[in-house]
């Protein structure tokens, strides 16, 4: 069974294995947010690719919003040239760690949440407090949301593969029981 899985957000986050003086970022670009006082980096939204990214005095940059793996790396990437045409001196090389991936899925069926939260390990499911129910498998070590509707939430994947395989994962288990 194919699904049309789209991917809604992916957190990337690189050190670059420097300080960075964020007083500089904030004085000479625009698109910044900085409020120490509140929380110690700064966000800087980006239009193209668009996506937000935390950037903290330690030199590692978090960049969340970003709808592809790709984008963010990209997000990243062009952060690390506007510190360079600053003066800064960032390492040509440094990590991109893709932290997580949130896609959604709609199966092509409904589901019945009762059910799978009685037959299924690693559930919870109440109703009263939200319509989703939240379901955890380890292989890849995934949170899923699902809703009766058919359509499910996948986050905690660390790449496409691991979302893919774990769609497919979940959707075998449910046919096992509905």
């Amino acid at each position: 069974m194919a699904f049309r899985i789209k991917i809604e957000n992916v957190v990337a986050s690189a050190s670059l294995g420097v300080p960075v003086k964020l007083e500089k970022l904030v004085a000479n670009l625009d698109g910044i947010e900085y409020e120490p006082e509140q929380f110690p980096g700064l966000v800087m939204r980006l239009k193209d690719p668009k996506a937000a990214a935390l950037i903290f005095s330690s030199g590692k940059i978090v960049c969340t919003g970003a709808k592809s793996p790709k984008d963010a790396k990209l997000v990243i990437s062009k952060i690390v040239k506007r510190m360079n045409r600053l003066g800064m001196k960032i390492p040509k090389s440094y990590k991109v760690q893709l932290e997580n991936i949130v896609a959604s899925a709609k199966l092509d069926r409904e589901l019945n949440l009762n059910n799978i939260a009685f037959t299924l390990e690693n559930t919870e499911y109440e109703p009263e407090q939200f319509p989703g129910l939240v379901m955890r498998i380890d292989d890849p070590r995934v949170t899923f949301l699902l809703f009766g509707s058919g359509k499910i939430i996948c986050t905690g994947g660390r790449s496409i593969q691991d979302v893919k395989r774990a769609v497919a994962k979940a959707d075998k288990k449910l046919r096992k029981i509905q």
